[in-house]
């Protein structure tokens, strides 16, 4: 059960930001205009020693000395005030009754042992009033169905089935514009920095509960507490996939982790065994992290293991066969099923799988194409596969693509890769956009296909032991 403490952070009645500011280029700016902009419909107070009021946006705040001088309760106070200010803030936000306190100040725990002191005791403050805190070191917490945006990141995140959780402040902020360029949709980031308190696991335990998130999206340098972690990984995994980018696989990148947010990296091949175990889904690369997030967040699992390729070229058809192959997803072979497909190309096509369809095929092709294979119910997913020829406006096909899965209930995995030029580009966009994976490589869309099946047949194992 996740801690209503936690709760407060994503979905707080009232936010606090002290060490606010109205000078462009401060944190404290960065974080009252992200409030604003974004659209939070709670109450925003502004809070900074120096008083008097402030404009962000357009909206007039009070500045109040202190968060003591609040005069409505508070849920959540985001702390960005030099390092050597916040014990005295945390206190103060404890007799306020805060519940949680976000605390982007660094220079704590990351620096060495005194940091390390002064972090423990931050947290022992936090334990004496029951508040929570999260960080320090980082850069803020997004809640999309909310409208809360309370970081120093990008302001514009799109809202999706997706959490993503970071322990990289920098790399955060970074991932927080990437998905937005890339239409990957978001239902929160948290930045999670030194972990001194709430860390992945309570993350996961709020996560598997929230009706929001469909899969957990996780940049990992280290835990401290690492059975904690993998048993509620497992728990959670049962429930929703989880998708970890874990640094430091180096014994030199390990020595860079401890550094960077002061975590123990430990050996990396118990973290694999672990992960494994876990059902977690380990990623090597930011890139293929978020491809398996877009099938693993917005797809249904697959209720078979049969796989159906449609394509308009041999050379991507034979490409996406053997990323098929190394990744262990089966092939529908059944031909007499398959020929099916035969009315949608020219003679000179093949039904077999993968069915080739031509490089003449058009709208009515694909189509027809499409349309059958979602209504078979021995193929159990289907990956569309197309090069931008003249014969069909890639932007077309997205069209086909979304009104044809959608008509059909979108009951069964399906993912797209459309290989081209600018117009191939805004099709993949548009595609992402409704929620159905698309990518620029056949490869990269059968691995992610590959990621989906990887964890339904884990949680499949788990309930046959």
């Amino acid at each position: 059960m996740a801690d209503p403490k936690i709760e407060a952070l994503f979905r707080p009645r009232s936010v606090a930001v002290i060490g606010a500011s109205d000078k462009p280029g401060k944190i404290g700016y960065a974080i009252m205009k992200n409030l604003v902009e974004y659209g939070y419909e709670g109450k925003i107070y502004a809070v900074n020693v120096n008083g008097g009021e402030m404009e962000i946006s357009g909206r007039k705040f009070p500045v109040y000395r202190s968060i003591l001088e609040v005069p409505d309760e508070v849920d959540m106070a985001v702390i960005v005030v030099p390092a050597k200010f916040v014990p005295q803030v945390v206190e103060e936000c404890g007799q306020k009754g805060v519940k949680v306190l976000p605390i982007i100040s660094s220079g704590f725990g990351e620096l060495g042992e005194e940091g390390k002191k002064v972090e423990e005791q931050l947290v022992e403050t936090a334990r004496k009033y029951g508040m929570r805190i999260l960080g320090p070191n980082i850069f803020g917490v997004v809640y999309t169905p909310q409208k809360l945006n309370a970081t120093f990141g990008p302001t514009d995140v799109l809202p999706g089935p997706l959490a993503l959780i970071s322990q990289s402040g920098a790399l955060g902020i970074a991932l927080m514009g990437w998905t937005i360029l890339e239409k990957v949709g978001l239902s929160a980031v948290v930045s999670i920095g030194n972990k001194s308190d709430i860390d992945d696991a309570d993350l996961l335990e709020y996560f598997e509960e929230d009706e929001n998130t469909k899969a957990i999206l996780i940049y990992m340098e280290g835990v401290k507490d690492g059975r904690k972690f993998m048993e509620t990984a497992k728990k959670v995994s049962m429930k929703k996939p989880i998708i970890i980018i874990k640094a430091g696989r180096s014994e030199r990148g390990a020595k860079a982790a401890a550094s960077h947010t002061g975590s123990l990296a430990g050996a990396d091949s118990i973290y694999t065994a672990a992960f494994k175990q876990s059902g977690v889904l380990r990623a090597s690369t930011i890139g293929e992290a978020f491809d398996w997030a877009r099938t693993l967040s917005n797809l249904p699992e697959p209720e078979g293991e049969n796989v159906v390729i449609l394509t308009n070229g041999g050379g991507i058809g034979v490409m996406a066969t053997d990323a098929a192959e190394e990744a262990g997803l089966h092939l529908y072979d059944n031909l007499e099923e398959l020929k099916v497909f035969a009315k949608h190309m020219p003679p000179f096509g093949s039904y077999k799988n993968p069915v080739d369809l031509t490089g003449m095929a058009g709208a009515q092709s694909y189509e027809g194409a499409i349309r059958d294979a979602l209504a078979n119910p021995n193929m159990h997913s289907i990956a569309v596969l197309y090069c931008q020829t003249a014969v069909l406006d890639p932007r077309d096909l997205a069209n086909i693509v979304i009104r044809e899965y959608n008509g059909s209930g979108r009951k069964k995995p399906l993912v797209v890769a459309i290989v081209g030029g600018i117009e191939a580009k805004e099709a993949i966009d548009r595609l992402n956009e409704e929620g159905i994976p698309a990518y620029p490589e056949p490869e990269r869309a059968i691995k992610a296909l590959a990621a989906l099946y990887r964890w339904s047949n884990w949680k499949a194992k788990q309930k046959g032991e």
